[in-house]
């Protein structure tokens, strides 16, 4: 219900969990000494009334009331500091907005709204905040752009910038109360002839895109896993997952048939036009494509054709509950550790992990391993997850590219 901790400066969440851990004992530490100190006065006072007034004695008892006063003022001090750090810990900062350049809508956005009712019982909160990404901070400036538009009015057309902010981890990003563009979405073909039917490229918008066309992207590489996939006419384009290229592809059927028929529902972070998605359609598997409009519209692509996308980076929690999936497809849009931090494919790892059921299959797809060291990391990364491997096949295309593929079962976990 709250958000995302804002102010982070240039460290990591596991820092600042850590500094405010720390922060949180050494806060504790100066509370049992003041109530340590508090006890000793106390006692202190009791002692000298119980004794024979001493000439001093008015004096003693006006120092010992300016000692407590003291103290009780740095109580009252840490309690306030403390409280501030149970509010930041559960999201409770802010973006600084007293930048010129934030406009007005993106400050009403982020205001607190104080509960009807007061204190939640539940939660503990008092007061409603909206969820921003942390990173979006170190982006202002284009934040303050797409927060820059005219209310109830048409929107800018500015996909690609808020695609820019949430490839910046800017994510989620603030709603907007504009209408967004919108699209003819013309020669559109019933289910399920819309699968394979080409997609008309007045259909799409092409705006902040290199290309204009479909034809424009016809033989291009947008990624490993998508050369020439725009064009469905195209042999490799139509034999994918159907008919076996080299020794690390795997039929549909074939995987299938692992599971004893239990697969209806998936998800899909190949970085594909949705092909894998056509196919399972066709076995009646319902699957979910995860996209970003990388140099071509991959989402309405993607939608054209009957099937799900779903916008959003792998960088974020995936929007999903524990053990809902039956299966999970993965390529090289697995490979979110460009920067050789393991921690970063283990953070995605262990997401994929959890909203897939006990049993069901995570079939890992040729993915591009770059060399031996690489394909040992994610090997060791697999086997500590326990799951059991139904198919796994290692192929080398040329001398320092090496593929692997996959199909793992999820273990029970009591």
């Amino acid at each position: 219900m709250g958000s995302v901790s804002l102010k982070i400066g240039n460290g990591t969440a596991r820092f600042k969990r850590s500094t405010l851990f720390s922060s949180a004992i050494n806060l504790l530490m100066l509370f049992s000494i003041v109530t340590t100190n508090l006890f000793a006065l106390y006692a202190f006072s009791s002692r000298s009334q119980s004794h024979t007034p001493h000439p001093l004695h008015s004096n003693n008892v006006s120092l010992v009331s300016q000692h407590l006063s003291l103290i009780l003022r740095e109580i009252d001090s840490s309690h306030r500091t403390l409280s501030l750090m149970e509010k930041q810990m559960i999201g409770f900062e802010s973006l600084d907005l007293s930048h010129q350049e934030v406009p007005q809508e993106l400050k009403l956005f982020l205001q607190q709204h104080q509960l009807p009712l007061g204190k939640d019982s539940r939660t503990g909160i008092t007061h409603m905040v909206a969820s921003v990404g942390h990173s979006c901070e170190m982006s202002i400036d284009l934040l303050s752009q797409y927060m820059a538009y005219n209310v109830f009015e048409k929107c800018p057309d500015d996909w690609s910038l808020a695609q820019k902010l949430i490839l910046r981890a800017c994510e989620p990003l603030p709603r907007r109360r504009c209408l967004a563009k919108t699209v003819q979405k013309t020669g559109l073909t019933w289910f399920p002839d819309s699968l394979w039917r080409p997609v008309s490229n007045s259909s799409v918008n092409w705006s902040g895109l290199g290309c204009k066309s479909f034809e424009c992207l016809k033989g291009k590489k947008l990624s490993r896993d998508c050369v020439g996939c725009f064009d469905l006419a195209t042999s490799h384009e139509k034999d994918r997952f159907v008919k076996v290229k080299g020794k690390t592809d795997f039929l549909i059927d074939d995987v299938l048939g692992l599971s004893d028929g239990k697969i209806r529902i998936g998800f899909d972070i190949s970085s594909g036009s949705g092909t894998f998605a056509a196919r399972m359609a066709e076995k009646n598997v319902n699957i979910i494509s995860n996209t970003l409009n990388i140099d071509a519209p991959f989402s309405e692509f993607i939608a054209a054709r009957g099937v799900f996308p779903l916008f959003m980076s792998l960088d974020q929690r995936l929007p999903f509950y524990d053990n809902v999936f039956d299966l999970i497809h993965a390529s090289n849009g697995l490979d979110i550790a460009a920067s050789n931090k393991p921690e970063k494919l283990e953070f995605l790892m262990f997401d994929l992990d959890r909203i897939l059921k006990p049993g069901g299959l995570f079939w890992l797809d040729n993915f591009y391993c770059g060399n031996d060291e690489k394909k040992r990391v994610l090997t060791r990364l697999i086997e500590r997850f326990g799951y059991k491997k139904l198919k796994w096949v290692v192929g080398e295309k040329t001398d320092v590219e090496v593929y692997l593929s996959a199909v793992l079962q999820k273990p029970a976990r009591i």
